[in-house]
């Protein structure tokens, strides 16, 4: 359908930007839509085109409505699960994603140093600079589909990290009500209870080689490093390197748990011990002995014995602030071009 011809639709046919927007998670959206709006009519720019995320469908056909109509850069107002599928539907096409932060985790944003503001982070909206991540691609899942029943065929992609086991248990078991009410603070909650499900045996293999195998509570394969609550388990994650880091997470007993919170908190790791063995590579095959709760970023797909990942490089553009990409085109090394979209 020509978006420009749907009633529910606003913005113009000369759609520049669009808002995609979860209603759930933005407590005020005629606002931001005025602000938004606004800020595109100073710049000289048509009314934005504006468009609401549903219960069956996350933000995957609003962002490929979004590039239909023209634009060039979608701001994305919900939380993790509505960036996911936002940027799933970008991936590719060079259209650049803008985050503005309103869910309890903001990962993407934490992870990347976008604002965390709303009003700075439309500001980026239309005065930033683009930058192309690298992202995940679950390639054994039926895509999007798996998390709300829309989506890509081709997999579920993810720009933070997906897993199996614990971490996925966890998520399920944390109380949809106390996430509203406190956020991050919940999965410990729902950490607890996933406490009791049993090690899972899996069999890894990376880029092809030989297999490994383990014992373990969890399997994380990450794009970028920083989960809920500034814990940090994949410290060498770079969003730009096109690689994938894994980890097999295996502590034993409470003690164990302590250890490993306190190296993802404090940044202090030990390369390789029994508790937390991490690896990089470009395509990653899991398979466990028996099914095992899986998650995307966060969301929930269907249970499975395996995870078959392969990293796509500079595959999703970003809108990060100017003053960002400054500060990170600082840090690389002098024959390491930026990576711009």
């Amino acid at each position: 359908m020509d978006p420009a011809a749907d009633p529910a639709v606003a913005g113009t046919s000369t759609t520049q930007v669009a808002l995609v927007f979860n209603p759930v998670k933005v407590t005020d959206a005629d606002a931001l839509r005025a602000d938004l709006a606004g800020r595109c009519a100073a710049a000289g720019l048509g009314e934005p085109l504006v468009l609401e995320t549903t219960e069956d469908d996350p933000g995957y056909s609003m962002a490929l409505q979004a590039v239909e109509a023209g634009a060039r850069v979608v701001a994305t107002a919900g939380g993790d699960g509505t960036v996911r599928a936002v940027a799933e539907g970008l991936t590719g096409t060079g259209v650049a994603l803008a985050v503005v932060p309103q869910g309890t985790g903001n990962l993407l944003a934490r992870n990347l140093g976008l604002p965390l503001d709303v009003d700075a982070a439309l500001d980026a909206v239309l005065d930033g600079t683009d930058r192309r991540v690298d992202v995940g691609r679950l390639v054994n899942g039926t895509g999007s589909r798996a998390v709300a029943g829309n989506g890509s065929e081709e997999g579920t992609v993810f720009t933070i990290m997906a897993g199996a086991g614990f971490d996925a248990a966890m998520m399920r078991e944390a109380p949809e009500g106390l996430k509203a009410a406190v956020g991050w603070p919940a999965y410990i909650v729902g950490g607890a209870r996933g406490m009791r499900r049993s090690h899972a045996r899996v069999q890894l293999c990376i880029d092809g080689g030989p297999p490994v195998q383990a014992r373990v509570r969890t399997v994380l394969v990450g794009n970028l490093g920083k989960l809920q609550g500034g814990l940090e388990l994949l410290p060498d994650a770079r969003p730009d390197d096109g690689l994938l880091d894994i980890a097999l997470v295996a502590p034993r007993g409470p003690a164990g748990w302590v250890r490993l919170l306190f190296r993802g908190l404090s940044g202090r790791h030990q390369s390789n011990d029994r508790t937390l063995r991490t690896w990089q590579g470009r395509e990653v095959e899991v398979v466990m002995r028996r099914a095992q709760p899986r998650q995307v970023d966060g969301d929930l797909v269907e249970d499975g014995d395996r995870l078959s990942i392969r990293v796509e490089p500079g595959a999703l553009v970003v809108r990060v602030p100017k003053a960002a990409q400054e500060a990170i085109d600082a840090t690389r090394p002098a024959d390491e071009p930026p990576a711009t979209g």
